[in-house]
């Protein structure tokens, strides 16, 4: 479908509206997060030698977390099902979002209890921002991606192969560029992405409950859908038709044909009768 297909498709169905609001919320949230992230990054770490070695130290975390998560992911989706495991990667993105943003913006009032564990409010703030990253890729890949895919199985194929198409066309490009403009408009209008931050914070928090809001709706829909497939398989099943038997084919049963024989005229007449259903 084209672009303007896709947004009429998109606004005609709740169900594939929730969906592409979790892809857009991700791709926004992720972009926000990281650009800002590597912003205190490149202060706290300026040498290259040593922002070098901190990503390398970065992509190795990425990795165990990412692997850990593919292992955990299968009990966190058969222990407490689709809806839970939709909503691990925001509700890790807005907690670990939250400490990153106190720390940057109040990172003062927190001084004297980071400097006993030798760590000044910068360097706190980038270690809860590479955990935040570390986290919510892991959760990404682990849970969020195959959520996603999971929540085209109970749609019939029109909207499926409708929805599917729409979501690739508008909602993946509009979560990869949007944090960008949103980031953009925001240097454009404040001066720098410092003084930007705070407003980056706001815009993470609305589009994170957002992206919650629509992860609990789609789970509703999610869920009856499921329901209506298992009711139509039981009642398949159920559904079994019992085959009719004739007298002379089985033995037993009605009689195919037979005499009767009427007391009033004293003749015998012969009559086939209907089988019976069993």
């Amino acid at each position: 479908m084209g672009t303007m297909e896709s947004l009429k498709f998109l606004v005609s169905s709740r169900y594939i509206r929730d969906l592409a609001t979790l892809v857009v919320a991700y791709g926004i949230s992720i972009n926000l997060v990281e650009v800002t992230w590597k912003s205190k990054l490149k202060a706290q770490f300026p040498s290259p030698n040593e922002y070098s070695s901190f990503m390398g130290d970065f992509s190795t975390a990425t990795g165990i977390a990412t692997f850990t998560m593919m292992l955990l992911s299968q009990f966190i989706f058969d222990k407490y099902g689709w809806g839970v495991a939709a909503k691990i990667t925001p509700s890790v993105l807005l907690l670990t979002g939250i400490g990153f943003f106190s720390l940057i913006l109040f990172g003062d009032p927190f001084a004297p209890a980071l400097a006993k564990f030798g760590l000044t409010p910068l360097l706190a703030a980038v270690y809860v921002g590479a955990m935040q990253n570390i986290f919510s890729k892991s959760a990404k890949y682990s849970l969020f991606d195959p959520c996603k895919e999971m929540a085209y199985i109970p749609l019939d194929e029109d909207t499926k192969v409708k929805g599917k198409a729409a979501i690739d066309v508008v909602c993946n490009p509009l979560g990869k560029s949007g944090g960008a403009l949103i980031q953009q408009f925001m240097i454009l209008t404040f001066g720098s992405l410092a003084n930007s931050t705070p407003y980056l914070g706001g815009i993470l928090l609305v589009i994170v409950l957002a992206w919650l809001a629509a992860a609990r709706s789609l789970d509703t829909q999610f869920t009856a859908l499921r329901r209506e497939e298992e009711l139509e398989k039981e009642m398949e099943r159920a559904a079994v038709k019992i085959p009719i038997m004739s007298g002379n084919e089985s033995g037993n049963g009605s009689l195919s044909s037979g005499s009767t024989f009427n007391p009033a005229t004293g003749d015998s007449t012969s009559e086939t009768s209907t089988p019976r259903n069993i």
